[in-house]
C-alpha cells in the first residue's frame, strides 16, 4: 500500500463519518481513527496548473458559446443525477471485454447497476437509486472520481 492509496482511505474514512476502522492486509496494518477529541489532519495537494489558452478572435463566437453553455445548465435541471458514494476511479464495464452497464438511452430501475468504482484494490458494483432514462454520462471511462461526484444524468419521466 502506498502513500496516495493511504491518503484516498483517509479521505474516505473522514467523508463517510466512521468513527473507526481497521485495515489489515498480509504483513501490514493500519487503524484510522475520527471523531471528537482528536486532531484534524490536513493533507494539501497542490492545483494542477492550467495552460494558457490562445485568444479568441471572434467575439460573436464566444456569445454563443455563453448562451449554449447556459441553455444546457437548464437543461440538466429536469434530470437526476447518479453521484458516486466513494472515492475510486470509474469504470463503465465490469471487464475490457465486456459490454458497459450503461448507456445513454438505457432504462435503469433502483438497485440496476450501472457502474463500477474501484476503490483499495475491491471493485464496488454502483446501483442506481432512481428508476428513468440515463440521457448523459458524465465521467469517462477509468478517470478517477470523487465522493458525491455526478457519474450520469437521469430522466425520471
Amino acid at each position: 500500500m502506498d502513500l496516495k492509496e493511504i491518503q484516498s482511505l483517509i479521505r474516505f474514512v473522514s467523508k463517510s463519518g466512521v468513527n473507526e476502522v481497521k485495515l489489515e492486509v498480509e504483513d501490514f496494518k493500519i487503524t484510522i481513527k475520527t471523531g471528537k477529541g482528536i486532531p484534524e489532519t490536513t493533507f494539501v495537494q497542490q492545483a494542477p496548473v492550467a495552460m494558457q489558452q490562445a485568444p479568441i478572435s471572434a467575439a460573436p463566437t464566444q456569445a454563443s458559446a455563453t448562451v449554449e453553455t447556459n441553455t444546457t445548465a437548464d437543461d440538466d435541471s429536469k434530470y437526476i443525477a447518479i453521484t458516486s458514494p466513494i472515492i475510486g476511479t470509474f469504470y463503465r464495464k465490469p471487464a475490457p471485454d465486456k459490454p458497459n452497464f450503461a448507456e445513454v438511452g438505457t432504462e435503469v430501475q433502483p438497485d440496476s447497476i450501472v457502474c463500477v468504482i474501484e476503490a483499495m484494490k475491491l471493485f464496488n458494483e454502483i446501483e442506481s437509486e432512481v428508476s428513468g432514462k440515463i440521457v448523459k454520462v458524465l465521467v469517462d471511462d477509468a478517470s478517477p472520481v470523487e465522493f458525491g461526484q455526478p457519474l450520469f444524468l437521469v430522466d425520471p419521466s
